[in-house]
């Protein structure tokens, strides 16, 4: 249900056009002023990406050798949990490149060539670079979303405070690109939802798999008794 629910909140903001509107707030006629803040650049771009990729590596290598709160997982949890972080981000790269949608710094209203047009528009060309839908970056947090789904079935107030955290700095990453000119609001917010839907699916099909491995330990166990 929440699933759901979140998916009408994107879809109600990717219908009320308001996306021009807030990329407005940071942008010119002359482009984004803060498009080249190097402040802004290493510590909501350099730092966050080069953070997420130590982070899975470390949870793959957690895997075989846990640490910390992973040690309240078990071996199939701990492979879910690397796994699910890792297909997030491969599947908001897949999407972002085959979009046609181009960055607001591109467009025409903040001093670039490209015409605004929606990234649901598959394969319009909007006389820009594209490849700019959805954004990248922020998942470099919200990939951690499906933490929550490993995490809420042994130790719920990690699980809590995990999506919390992966919501608060992928929001955070989503603002930071959306000030330069690098991503309307929208994209953050399908970034978030595709991630989370991506966790919810590799944790449906974790669950099958755990069921079909305990039927059969079952069954292995009524054979030789």
């Amino acid at each position: 249900m929440a699933t759901l629910v979140a998916l009408a909140l994107v879809v109600a903001w990717d219908a009320s056009g308001l996306d021009l509107a807030a990329a407005q707030w940071f942008g010119t006629p002359n482009g984004f002023p803060w498009r080249s803040n190097h402040r802004l650049i290493l510590w909501m771009h350099e730092v966050p990406r080069f953070t997420s990729w130590a982070l899975v590596i470390g949870l793959f290598l957690a895997i075989g050798w846990p640490v910390g709160v992973l040690r309240r997982l078990d071996k199939a949890a701990r492979l879910q949990l690397a796994l699910t972080v890792l297909a997030s981000v491969l599947a908001v790269s897949m999407i972002k490149t085959h979009s046609a949608t181009s960055c607001p710094w591109d467009l025409r209203q903040f001093g670039g060539m490209a015409r605004h047009v929606s990234h649901w528009a598959w394969g319009v060309d909007d006389g820009g670079p594209g490849k700019c839908f959805p954004a990248g970056h922020a998942s470099a947090a919200f990939a951690y979303l499906g933490g929550w789904f490993v995490f809420r079935r042994v130790a719920p107030q990690v699980a809590w405070l995990w999506l919390a955290v992966a919501l608060v700095v992928g929001f955070a990453l989503g603002l930071g690109q959306q000030m330069r000119g690098a991503h309307y609001m929208s994209h953050t917010l399908w970034t978030a939802w595709v991630c989370w839907a991506v966790g919810l699916a590799m944790d449906v099909v974790a669950t099958g798999w755990r069921g079909r491995a305990s039927a059969a330990r079952m069954q292995a166990k009524l054979n030789h008794s």
